[in-house]
């Protein structure tokens, strides 16, 4: 889950939907609180003081001060459904997989189709780049964060700049850890109102859902223990089932998108750039669809949408979108098309090429740490000890990094995660995290670590392949440039 570079242009606030047709949400361990209650996403929320922490020496608080900030913020209980490779999760449209010849594999906890009967993972690859796909991302974990804390906590958690989103902007940021600055996982943060309710969505991966899930109690609990403003944090999921989440993906999405709209919607989908999110409904058999958050982007590098669907009409959404695009234009893809399309495009897999030891500097994930946010003023969220000094090279008095995330070009055999990279002396200087044949470029491309200095574009090094040593060289990534819809150029 990625979009690099990500520069929202300025939005007007989202269409509000009316309370009767706003779906709800449970809280997760919103506890009994003293403060006034009103009623929002059809359920009822606490509503206190609004406020951030101006003064850098906090008052100590009180014991009874300290219960009460306990009960009124979230500690993050009872947790997301956890499931396992043996007892994989499904989500909504797993019988639509079954339907379409998905052949299923597991996946971040979930059985999740890698490619269909009608198409093979090339085909389906190509499909996307060339008209448009349906993934079902339903597997990644969804999160309301509010409160007159949120902006406050998710900045302390995150290198996120959430003062400067307006409503219907989201921006890629990271989940780090405190002192290493380690990526606990990558996220993405949309911002749906401002203050002094605070509404963020937040979407993590699936295959993080248990220590996402253990990061956000420990840090939510941490933060009740001062006088911050309270939070609470809530799973996205209605009657004890998860809200879907599908996207379309390339370049007949928008097209797609626009047609199944329903009569009431009047977004109008040429002014809805990358980056930005609405409430759409869709003109379902059944009716109206209730109010979806859709936000222009994804994962593949080309144009599309991410729709989070309310469970009741996940399957109908979907089947609708299916319907109105036709077999001539949309397909459903699974995870082998993603997986390629991704790295073509340089985004990162959890797991694979960021872990709990890789800070965002030796990602080449700078650019999810704004300017401001570098500063000695604003420089208060996890790791920044260790962050701030890795962002300027050593060339330049900085502490800068001994390894960086880079792409490469391999000749030969395709070189697959966990190959060793070499000098052209036989030095060992880094592994590759990925790796496949690009569709697209018909060349051979992957992702790897290697010793600083070895990172600039067009410096030749050798990847160990099968025992072969493999000539490479570095490249500038994305390796296919991408297509995210900014507007007329």
């Amino acid at each position: 889950m990625a979009l690099p570079g990500l520069a929202p242009r300025a939005l007007r606030p989202l269409r509000e939907a009316t309370p009767a047709c706003r779906p709800s949400y449970r809280t997760i361990s919103a506890r009994a609180c003293p403060q006034p209650r009103r009623v929002i996403l059809g359920q009822t929320t606490v509503i206190g003081a609004a406020g951030r922490k101006t003064d850098p020496i906090r008052p100590v608080p009180t014991q009874g001060l300290l219960q009460q900030r306990r009960q009124q913020s979230s500690t993050a209980t009872p947790a997301p459904t956890f499931y396992t490779e043996e007892e994989p999760g499904r989500t909504a449209l797993y019988d639509l997989h079954l339907k379409h010849g998905g052949k299923m594999v597991e996946f971040g906890g979930y059985s999740m189709p890698v490619q269909y009967g009608d198409l093979s993972i090339t085909n389906s690859h190509n499909w996307t780049r060339e008209k448009c796909s349906l993934f079902d991302v339903g597997h990644m974990v969804q999160y309301h964060c509010d409160g007159p804390g949120a902006e406050s906590l998710l900045e302390t958690v995150t290198p996120a700049g959430l003062k400067d989103l307006a409503p219907g902007q989201s921006t890629l940021s990271a989940l780090l850890h405190p002192v290493t600055g380690g990526i606990v996982d990558d996220c993405m943060i949309t911002r749906l109102e401002e203050g002094p309710k605070h509404l963020f969505y937040v979407v993590t991966n699936a295959g993080n859902r248990k220590k996402d899930y253990d990061f956000f109690n420990a840090a939510i609990e941490k933060w009740s223990d001062t006088m911050n403003p309270y939070v609470q944090l809530r799973h996205l999921e209605a009657e004890g089932q998860p809200f879907g989440l599908v996207a379309l993906q390339g370049p007949l999405s928008a097209e797609i998108l626009g047609a199944a709209l329903s009569s009431a919607c009047k977004v109008d989908v040429s002014k809805w750039y990358f980056g930005n999110t609405k409430h759409i409904t869709l003109a379902l058999p059944s009716g109206e669809s209730l109010p979806i958050v859709a936000s222009r982007g994804g994962y593949t590098g080309e144009d599309g949408f991410e729709l989070s669907i309310h469970p009741s009409q996940t399957i109908e959404a979907t089947e609708q979108l299916l319907k109105v695009g036709s077999e001539d234009n949309l397909r459903m893809a699974g995870l082998g098309a993603r997986d390629s399309l991704r790295l073509e495009a340089g985004m990162c897999l959890y797991g694979h090429d960021i872990d709990d030891s890789t800070t965002p500097p030796e990602a080449a994930l700078n650019f999810i740490i704004p300017k401001h946010r570098r500063t000695a003023d604003d420089i208060g969220f996890h790791g920044a000890e260790t962050i701030i000094p890795q962002l300027t090279p050593v060339s330049k008095g900085g502490k800068g990094v001994s390894r960086r995330r880079v792409g490469l070009i391999v000749e030969g055999a395709p070189a697959r995660e966990g190959a060793g990279v070499v000098s052209q002396e036989g030095k060992a200087i880094g592994t590759v995290t990925s790796g496949c044949p690009s569709p697209t470029l018909k060349k051979n491309i992957a992702m790897a670590y290697v010793e600083d200095g070895m990172h600039k574009s067009g410096t030749e090094v050798q990847v160990v392949v099968r025992g072969k040593n493999r000539k490479a060289t570095v490249t500038k990534m994305p390796f296919v440039p991408n297509k995210f819809y900014r507007g007329a150029m």
